[in-house]
């Protein structure tokens, strides 16, 4: 039996049942780029302030990236946390501005440097340039310290749905030397098996948002052909081992397609002797965090993230 969906969640489905809004398999990735940053601004709430906001752009493996760099009030002008923040969006869509109210309430609840890169998005650049993108970013943050004012040790790295996808294999790539060294993860209902045979995609498959069909569509834009499917880069839940990955925290959202695959993600990290944190938001959809005008869960969920990197990095010390 489905339990009760939140209020605040069943408003923004409505809405979108309201408007007719088309599903995005239906139409060219730009298309679906267009509905999403025209729906975006109606889920988020306000924009608090932050200390400062300053775009850069750096140079990666595959050409310019820009990046935003929040400075969260009340961060250190020296020797502070820093975040990696990685939107989600599929893989396909999303950018700066759709996750600025995220990487805000992170800069600000943690008092730290949030930088949030706009990474290149499939179909145009498929797997592994988003990946890339990620990790040249991450190398940046680590051989800027002084510059940003982070501390190298206190480096930690976060992002939702796809961008979960991205954070769990920065992380995995850290434990190797492929990218600097990660004191956290903290992921927001993630991405981890591109197989896409979980119980979940079963149980949600329509009517709680992100649908089936949609998923299937992001994954197939992302990939360049099956092989890639269980390759770890995409797959995380399918790497060997998890033993040595930075302590995680994560967050599943009950009424996801991707519930089942963030939880076995968990459980995996555990049973490889990683430390983790889980929480399940009972009753919220995929995306929950991005709708935070209707959904007073988004902000809390940035809380706990906050939260759990913290206890996660004085258990370290």
């Amino acid at each position: 039996m489905v339990e009760e969906i939140d209020n605040g969640a069943r408003r923004v489905l409505d809405m979108g049942a309201r408007e007719k809004q088309r599903p995005f398999e239906t139409g060219t990735p730009e298309e679906a780029r267009i509905d999403y940053d025209a729906g975006c601004p109606m889920l988020q709430g306000d924009r608090e302030p932050v200390a400062s906001v300053e775009d850069l752009r750096i140079n990666g493996p595959n050409g310019p990236i820009t990046l935003r760099i929040y400075r969260g009030i009340g961060a250190p002008a020296q020797n502070g946390s820093g975040l990696l923040y990685l939107h989600g969006g599929g893989w396909v869509i999303g950018n700066l501005e759709s996750h600025d109210e995220i990487c805000r309430w992170f800069a600000n609840i943690a008092a730290c440097t949030v930088i949030c890169p706009d990474y290149r998005l499939a179909p145009e650049h498929k797997f592994p340039a988003g990946v890339m993108d990620c990790a040249a970013t991450l190398a940046f943050m680590a051989s800027s310290v002084p510059k940003l004012g982070i501390d190298p040790r206190r480096i930690a790295v976060a992002g939702d749905s796809a961008g979960g996808n991205l954070a769990a294999v920065l992380a995995l790539m850290s434990r190797s030397g492929d990218a600097p060294p990660i004191a956290a993860q903290l992921l927001l209902y993630p991405n981890t098996d591109a197989a896409q045979t979980t119980d979940s995609y079963r149980r949600f498959s329509e009517g709680f948002g992100l649908t089936a069909a949609t998923m299937n569509w992001f994954r197939d834009h992302y990939v360049r052909d099956a092989g890639d499917i269980s390759d770890w880069r995409v797959s995380p839940l399918r790497a060997g081992t998890l033993a040595g990955a930075p302590a995680a925290f994560v967050a599943i959202a009950s009424l996801d397609i991707l519930a089942d695959e963030g939880t076995d993600y968990a459980n995996r990290l555990k049973d490889d002797g990683v430390r983790v944190i889980i929480r399940h938001w009972k009753a919220q959809i995929h995306g929950f965090v991005s709708m935070g005008k209707y959904i007073p869960a988004a902000r809390q969920a940035v809380e706990e993230a906050v939260a759990a990197w913290h206890s996660l990095e004085r258990a370290a010390d």
